[in-house]
């Protein structure tokens, strides 16, 4: 079996593209023996970030302020757009991305510190704007939930966005948190086809464990919305109406989309992916893909990055917004509320 084959069978990407920031690159030995040591490892490194709320002005997103318990995230998404900010570490946005995972073991007490600040606003922080912060080594370390009781201590909003059924497991604080209108989730749901999930999410939940979990959320009083997200153009753009119909009947009463991005090294990746998974719809994929971004296959403008422009994504959109209607998802969830926010040991009245 080739070491390619090795690793697209466990990993979603398939190898290691150069840094952008670097000059060097780490090459296999030639005497490397893929059959006696196969895949590449997980490696659980650890984050020494002094602060733990990250904030953004971007005017495509709908928040400021977000924590992400984890860099880099195993889920293995071979398109997901966070894979270049690992190259601010000084790794590769392919396979490193997806083993080499940064833990900030200290981020709830970080979290804990700036809720104390009298210079903290209360407002909804997201859980994660960048890497998934249900991905599989929580189940062990329970980094996101030890953040979610500091949250629920002090009664801030929060939005959780995730690919993992393993967010059920804190419905105890999420419910909690519903009760004063100050949480949401947000699952995200690119394909129902079990197959190509296996290939393209490697280690996510399967589809049907993502929607059993919609329904888990809701029945437990979380609002729940879904993601589906990205669409992919010539692969899943066809599955929108079939997705939010199932999310639906789930209990989803939110849905949103995302077009596939491919920033930077991104392109590479994808393209790579496509050829061995994918080869009879690469070109289509890719040419689609043009289509969108003005003939480039990224374009990073504000307005345009998530939802494409001319003729196809307009379609796409019309498309989406007919099943979502005849889904019977009304978007009509409540905002969160930062009313009920308090520090422990203080009162309301602290906060004027």
């Amino acid at each position: 079996m080739q070491a390619e084959s090795l690793i697209a069978a466990h990993r979603g990407a398939l190898g290691n593209p150069a840094n952008r920031f670097e000059h060097l690159q780490l090459e296999p030995d030639g005497d490397w023996n893929p059959d006696e040591d196969p895949l590449p490892r997980t490696q659980f490194l650890r984050d020494l970030s002094a602060s733990i709320i990250a904030w953004n002005d971007s005017p495509d997103l709908g928040f400021n302020a977000s924590v992400n318990p984890y860099r880099g995230c195993e889920h293995g998404c071979v398109y997901c757009y966070a894979r270049p900010t690992h190259e601010y570490l000084g790794f590769s946005s392919g396979l490193d991305f997806e083993t080499k995972i940064m833990v900030k073991e200290n981020a709830a007490q970080l979290l804990r510190a700036e809720l104390e600040s009298p210079r903290w606003q209360p407002q909804t922080i997201v859980m994660s704007g960048v890497t998934d912060c249900y991905q599989p080594v929580e189940r062990k370390l329970k980094i996101t939930r030890a953040c979610l009781e500091v949250l629920a201590e002090f009664r801030n909003p929060v939005s959780l966005i995730t690919k993992n059924a393993l967010i059920t497991r804190d419905v105890d604080l999420l419910a909690e948190l519903a009760r004063h209108q100050a949480a949401s989730v947000c699952l995200s749901v690119t394909t129902l086809d079990p197959e190509l999930r296996r290939v393209m999410e490697p280690r996510t939940s399967p589809a049907a464990a993502r929607l059993a979990a919609i329904r888990q959320l809701a029945d437990a009083g979380i609002p729940v919305s879904v993601n589906v997200a990205p669409v992919i153009p010539g692969l899943t753009d066809h599955e929108l109406p079939a997705i939010l119909a199932a999310a639906a009947a789930a209990g989803a009463t939110g849905a949103n989309f995302t077009l596939l991005r491919l920033p930077h090294a991104n392109t590479e990746l994808f393209a790579q992916w496509l050829a061995t998974h994918f080869p009879a719809r690469k070109d289509k994929v890719l040419n689609q893909l043009r289509a969108l971004r003005g003939g480039k296959l990224y374009d990073a403008q504000f307005g345009q990055r998530m939802l494409g422009e001319g003729i196809f994504a307009g379609q796409i959109q019309r498309i989406f917004d007919v099943a979502r209607r005849k889904a019977g998802i009304k978007n009509d969830q409540a905002p969160l509320s930062a009313a009920a926010f308090r520090r422990p040991g203080g009162t309301q009245m602290d906060l004027l």
